[in-house]
């Protein structure tokens, strides 16, 4: 198969556990564009937190980020694609977090803001090297923004995750996109927020079949495009039930994973 577009989550994926890309990566992903082939980022991250890395491997495309809610060229700053969770259903669940006393982080306008100071909010901004802002009240916030957020995200211990996952799934339906990224992050987004809704926009955009996609990545947020890629990889280090459904099982993301897939598939 000629693939023509290669879409890549970061955490995890493309960048070890000490967050940076390898060199021999870079180079390799660096060569496939000088191909002509499209890379990108899709990432369940801010805009301002995936730009930084797509910039460091020369990357002049749209990128995928908030879990496919938000793609955004990196030097033009164009956006191409914004999908937001509903104003009354936003409302609904950060007065339902509230009563749940859970960590709540919302995105206005690629903008981090959180009710309180702790160590989750700490951690996360210094892991995704992007400030964060305390207000009293976030739906006070949303208000003032007058915008909707473009993501809600939980932080708590898995168990909870995965147990606020089911009740939420159960609850939303088909209103939400309800996604565990890491074992101690809910994300929640607009229904048609996905990773793979957003490739298979990037892919039309530019003339390209699902099947000439190449997805790479690890967790439950990459599952719905890695099905919908033509070759749908998961990294050595991916959840079970994510390596079940892959074409493709490389290397971790602590061992070039991310390149061997360019050397077997893309440069080969």
């Amino acid at each position: 198969m000629n693939y023509k577009l290669v879409a890549i989550d970061l955490d995890d994926t493309l960048l070890a556990d000490d967050l940076t890309i390898s060199s021999q990566t870079i180079e390799a992903i660096r060569e496939a564009v000088d191909k002509g082939i499209t890379v990108t980022l899709a990432t369940g991250r801010m805009f301002q937190s995936a730009k930084k890395y797509a910039k460091a491997i020369e990357l002049d495309v749209p990128i995928i980020t908030y879990q496919g809610a938000y793609i955004k060229n990196v030097l033009s700053g164009e956006v191409l694609f914004q999908r937001l969770v509903p104003y009354e259903l936003s409302i609904d669940i950060i007065k339902d977090l509230i009563e749940k006393n859970k960590h709540i982080q919302i995105y206005l306008e690629d903008q981090l803001y959180v009710a309180e100071e702790n160590q989750y909010i700490r951690d996360y901004a210094k892991a995704s090297d992007v400030p964060y802002y305390v207000v009293d009240d976030l739906v006070q916030q949303m208000d003032q923004s007058q915008t909707e957020p473009i993501k809600i995200l939980i932080i708590d211990d898995p168990d909870n995750i995965q147990t606020l996952e089911k009740e939420y799934q159960y609850r939303y339906g088909n209103q939400l996109h309800v996604t565990i990224s890491k074992p101690y992050f809910l994300e929640i987004t607009h229904p048609e927020a996905t990773k793979g809704n957003a490739i298979r926009f990037l892919a039309k955009q530019k003339g390209i079949t699902m099947e000439q996609v190449i997805a790479i990545g690890d967790s439950y947020n990459d599952r719905d495009m890695i099905e919908l890629a033509g070759l749908g990889v998961a990294m050595g280090n991916a959840r079970p039930e994510i390596k079940a459904i892959a074409d493709y099982v490389t290397k971790t993301n602590n061992d070039h994973g991310v390149w061997e897939v360019f050397q077997k598939f893309v440069l080969a």
